[in-house]
């Protein structure tokens, strides 16, 4: 268990750690190397607070911002940043820090691993640093997305600092171009797919052109869809069960109309690639797609001119959730055996709101992030940030329900997000059938959990 852990070697609890992230065959080189801290310090007389993170580029110089404002707040604390980009071994650093002695004293992640190394003991409780009383009223206060995403074992291991959650995006000069009213956006999945037929367009050959409905991935549709994949007050995992294949059955057929070669050539054409201002939506590619909320703040810095709409995922008419949605997003730990605990906590409180609410409005419009509580939501600042950009209000609307769900907070939840999107990714491709994914996805989560019992570690 997280907190009881003396009679567990360190190298025990990293190699639990390995084992849920699928990287235990490097567990020799992490137990016999340890890593330096980089120093760059701008204020040193002050308590130095290290902290990691994994963005880059425009993302690295809005934290910059951020770590200097919270330097320029006070006088006690100097919070010293490096980035270490998520493909330059996020993850494996942090591990050989806490090995060698050396861990940051805060992270921010975005990676499913806070089951994971809690349960290994390598995570520092954050709700016992606050009174019992702060901690049931933040508790209270949270959305629930920011207070699952953060919770393991009913224990708080990560605060939030930018949730992400998935809703539509939708063109109305395409829907008027085919009689569609841009003010009476679809109330089902059922009646958005035939939107989206009537918006899809072909040219001599047949080939794809314009793709009418580009739905999200299963994991952000389930719910909407029909399925679930957690019971967060039973603490039961659902995989392979009938609704979960109605739901992903309803996507497989989607695809199928359109012809999933099809579907593959038109996207692998659009090289999207990652680059904001390639995404297709901004380009007419799709008339209406799923999509995260920062892609709001993207439309404003690539193309203000565009003309578009948000509005929550429809329910399936039956069994669908409304206001359903998958979320992630980044959020701030402290490891076990960080030097300056006190000083990372200001820190956290600073940037996720816990503290001055409206002061940390600021930080959350830097990059189209949802806050942790409606006290930020609420703050002058945010509010301004909504008037300016009212189609981020949907996702605040979705942000609010109880319909919004991570991953399942299992020990082994990078394995099974992995096994989730593979399901999804063989299905979407026409290589199997939604029957044959989710029989598949369910023995890859048996074989796991077997292995782990095999090695005396929880399931």
């Amino acid at each position: 268990m997280a907190d009881d852990i003396g009679t567990t070697s360190l190298s025990e609890r990293i190699g639990q750690a390995l084992i849920g992230l699928g990287l235990l065959a490097v567990l020799a080189l992490v137990i016999s190397v340890a890593t330096s801290t980089p120093v760059d310090r701008r204020y040193p007389d002050r308590e130095p607070v290290y902290f990691w993170h994994m963005w880059t580029g425009e993302w690295k110089d809005e934290v910059d911002k951020i770590v200097d404002a919270f330097n320029k707040s006070q006088e006690t604390y100097e919070v010293v940043a490096l980035s270490i980009p998520a493909a330059g071994g996020a993850m494996s650093k942090f591990l050989l820090g806490v090995a060698g002695g050396d861990p940051p004293d805060v992270m921010a992640q975005w990676d499913s691993v806070i089951p994971n190394w809690a349960e290994a003991g390598l995570l520092q409780p954050l709700d016992g640093l606050m009174s019992p009383q702060k901690w049931e009223e933040l508790r209270r206060e949270m959305y629930p997305a920011a207070r699952r995403i953060g919770m393991y074992k009913d224990r708080l291991y990560g605060v939030t600092i930018g949730l992400n959650i998935w809703a539509c995006y939708y063109r109305p000069d395409h829907l008027r171009e085919v009689g569609l009213d841009p003010d009476a956006f679809p109330q089902t999945l059922e009646e958005l797919s035939e939107w989206g037929r009537k918006l899809n367009r072909f040219d001599d050959r047949g080939n794809l052109i314009r793709m009418g409905f580009l739905p999200g991935n299963w994991i952000h549709m389930a719910l909407a869809a029909g399925g679930r994949f957690y019971d967060w007050e039973k603490d039961v995992l659902y995989l392979n069960t009938p609704d979960n294949v109605r739901s992903l059955r309803w996507l497989y057929e989607e695809r199928a109309r359109l012809g999933f070669d099809n579907v593959v050539r038109f996207r692998a054409g659009l090289n999207e690639g990652g680059y904001a201002q390639a995404w297709g939506f901004m380009s007419g590619a799709y008339s209406i797609c799923v999509d995260g909320q920062w892609r709001v703040e993207q439309i404003r810095k690539y193309r203000p001119d565009l003309e578009y709409r948000t509005a929550p995922i429809p329910p399936r008419a039956e069994g669908g959730r409304k206001l359903a949605s998958w979320s992630n997003g980044n959020f701030m730990i402290i490891p076990r055996g960080a030097k300056n605990v006190p000083g990372a906590w200001e820190f956290v409180k600073f940037w996720s709101g816990i503290e001055h609410p409206e002061r940390a409005a600021e930080f959350y419009t830097m990059g189209g992030w949802l806050p942790i509580t409606p006290a930020v939501a609420e703050a002058p600042f945010y509010q301004k940030y909504l008037r300016d950009n009212p189609q981020f209000r949907t996702f605040l609307e979705v942000l609010a329900s109880e319909n919004v769900e991570p991953t399942p907070p299992v020990p082994y939840q990078v394995m099974l997000l992995d096994s989730i999107n593979r399901a999804d990714d063989r299905t979407m491709r026409g290589a199997v059938t939604p029957e044959e994914a989710l029989a598949r996805l369910q023995a890859e989560v048996e074989q796991e959990i077997a292995r782990r019992r095999e090695l005396g570690y929880a399931d």
